[in-house]
């Protein structure tokens, strides 16, 4: 099998860096899709290792947990009944801890929208992080659960909850924009977290 010399793979990478698709990317370098779908494979072990290993001993003040939603195969009602259930089919969850300063992502994760990865992303935040930490979630009561069971009451935790407007109709331009948030709810819910700091990014942006 032929390898990709250096300059290919870098050709290939800053495609993908700024955004462009896989077949698009394929066109531009002059490889085949699966060349480079086997590439970002080898990068992504590449920096997991590297996150792993030297994301260690951080001394992050504040915390904000959240997921990103998406789908493998085909949405959740479209994936085949031999396939319900098996992951990989259908939805899938990014979970991320972002330091709210430095906007470094100390921790992610891919999974379902379950208890059992929440309390896996904070079990590892919690390993490398050294210092007292400020977290802020959403609602997601697998957010309480996981910090109340690894961190107890060693930690500064608040729920931040968006409120969104209910859409009157669904229309060609609003089909798919996201709903508007109108406004948010707070609540501390252990230690003492600081008021001013424990807005997401997410918040401040709607």
């Amino acid at each position: 099998m032929n390898k990709l010399d250096n300059k290919t793979r870098a050709q290939i990478i800053r495609c993908l860096v700024e955004g462009s698709s896989i077949r698009g990317t394929a066109r531009m370098v002059g490889v085949q899709h699966k060349t480079v779908l086997r590439l970002l494979e080898d990068i992504g072990e590449v920096c997991r290792e590297y996150q792993d290993k030297h994301l260690r001993n951080l001394t992050c003040k504040r915390l904000q947990l959240d997921e990103i939603w998406s789908f493998c195969h085909a949405k959740a009602r479209n994936v085949p009944a031999d396939k319900r259930d098996v992951f990989g089919y259908g939805d899938v969850w990014t979970w991320t801890a972002i330091d709210a300063d430095s906007k470094l992502c100390v921790s992610w994760l891919i999974g379902k929208r379950d208890a059992e990865c929440a309390i896996e992303i904070v079990q590892d935040v919690s390993e490398r992080v050294v210092i007292r930490l400020q977290i802020t979630t959403d609602n997601l009561r697998s957010y309480l659960i996981a910090i109340e069971e690894v961190f107890g009451s060693d930690v500064d935790y608040a729920i931040l909850q968006k409120i969104y407007a209910r859409a009157i109709a669904e229309t060609a331009t609003t089909r798919y924009s996201p709903p508007q948030c109108i406004g948010i709810k707070t609540d501390m819910v252990l230690g003492n977290p600081d008021p001013e700091k424990f807005q997401t990014a997410a918040a401040r942006a709607s």
